[in-house]
């Protein structure tokens, strides 16, 4: 119970953030990115809070191997201020999807029961997903090539 409702609490921090970060983005395109970042980040609260009813959800779920380009491994700690740029929004996105990443590995490796074994894989996973958009985002329009 406790580690669901810690795992709901950061879901809840993260679709808080992208609604906040989508508020204050100009740019139609970059608005819709956050907004869907944000209603990603509410199905998994849903996902926690419907533990018990979500079973089947859960057994169905495919899991797939995610790559990990590891930009954000060479990124810097970030804190979102109102009016920063695209670029170190989508800097700060990448830290952030890490740190969500680790947080459900470590939580699968701190428990012993299977469906809370899957659910946390289930996570990382969708955590990765986000995490690899963000990185090739960067990649793409931001890193200039030698």
């Amino acid at each position: 119970e406790e580690i669901l409702s810690f795992a709901i609490e950061k879901e809840k921090e993260a679709a808080a953030f992208y609604d906040e970060v989508a508020e204050q983005e100009a740019f139609r395109g970059n608005k819709k990115t956050f907004q869907e970042f944000a209603a990603e980040e509410r199905k998994h609260q849903a996902l926690l809070e419907d533990f018990e009813g979500s079973q089947e959800k859960i057994k169905d779920y495919k899991l797939k191997w995610v790559p990990d380009m590891k930009r954000s491994d060479y990124m810097v700690e970030m804190k979102y201020e109102k009016g920063m740029h695209y670029t170190d929004i989508v800097r700060l996105a990448m830290k952030r999807e890490e740190a969500a990443l680790a947080l459900y590995n470590e939580m699968r490796e701190k428990t012993d029961k299977d469906e809370y074994i899957r659910l946390f894989k289930i996570l990382a996973q969708e955590e990765a997903k986000h995490k690899l958009r963000f990185e090739i985002e960067y990649k793409e329009n931001f890193m200039q090539e030698n």
